[in-house]
């Protein structure tokens, strides 16, 4: 900075020590990390699960925006066990969200460092537009003709659904198990079914080709989504610093706005 003219009552020596106050507070200020600041330029490589897509491509779409140095590459989603038997096999990857402690559990050795609970979830019935059949709870998807699809038993949500089947009493043989909770969502939205266990996010995001029909006790099955970044990322402080965005408040309203609760 260029000063102009002269300070014939302060002496030269305030003048100093007032210049390298300065300096030594832009120093500071520019070595203090935002909340999404990056250490340097990068990149980065999410799994997710299935139920994340509109969440996760957002957040990751704002980071991308605050860290124009990194390469935010393709989000890759799925089933969480899906996704869990992928990083086993060695899959490349730098940050692991999963719809379930249990899934996320199956690779802790795949893990650097402990998993972060970021958000929550509940099931819901997801039935056409309507609602048609009249269905108002588990127990009438045991009526004779109604089609029900659910998630398989090793996904999230189908440890879910068959947690809140068991505890109601309510046994059913599905038309179809799927592999993520996305495909229950299509399998209903395509009419090839009447009936789905989805999360609430799910009809949220499904923009009226779906309505939602509340479970009683649906909490009593609730899956909690850890975070966590993975041992063999490529960039470990890209990565760390993603998983710090979801957490801060600002990646908690983006979740908020597609229907997950607090962990």
């Amino acid at each position: 900075m260029t000063v102009r003219g002269t300070a014939p009552r302060r002496g030269r020596a305030v003048i100093l020590h007032a210049a390298a106050l300065g300096v030594a507070t832009l120093l500071l200020s520019a070595c203090t990390p935002s909340a999404s600041d990056t250490a340097h330029p990068g990149s980065l490589r999410i799994l997710a699960a299935a139920s994340l897509v509109a969440s996760f491509t957002e957040l990751a779409g704002e980071f991308a925006a605050d860290n124009p140095g990194v390469t935010v590459a393709p989000i890759s989603f799925d089933g969480s066990s899906t996704l869990a038997t992928q990083i086993a096999e060695g899959a490349p990857a730098d940050v692991f969200a999963s719809a379930d402690e249990a899934t996320m559990a199956t690779v802790a050795d795949e893990v650097g460092g402990s998993p972060s609970d970021f958000a929550s979830n509940t099931l819901q019935i997801a039935v056409q537009p309507g609602n048609p059949l009249h269905i108002t709870g588990l127990s009438d998807l045991t009526r004779p003709g109604v089609q029900v699809v659910l998630c398989a038993p090793e996904v999230p949500c189908g440890t879910a659904s068959h947690t809140l089947l068991d505890l109601d009493g309510v046994s059913l043989t599905p038309v179809s198990e799927e592999q993520s909770v996305k495909a229950v969502l299509a399998k209903v939205q395509a009419g090839e079914a009447d009936a789905g266990l989805v999360y609430v996010t799910d009809v949220a995001a499904a923009a009226g080709s779906v309505e939602g029909v509340s479970i009683a006790g649906a909490e009593r099955a609730r899956n909690t989504y850890p975070i966590a970044v993975l041992a063999r990322a490529a960039d470990p402080d890209v990565a760390r610093a993603f998983v710090a965005f979801v957490l801060s408040a600002r990646g908690r309203a983006v979740l908020a706005t597609y229907g997950f609760a607090a962990p």
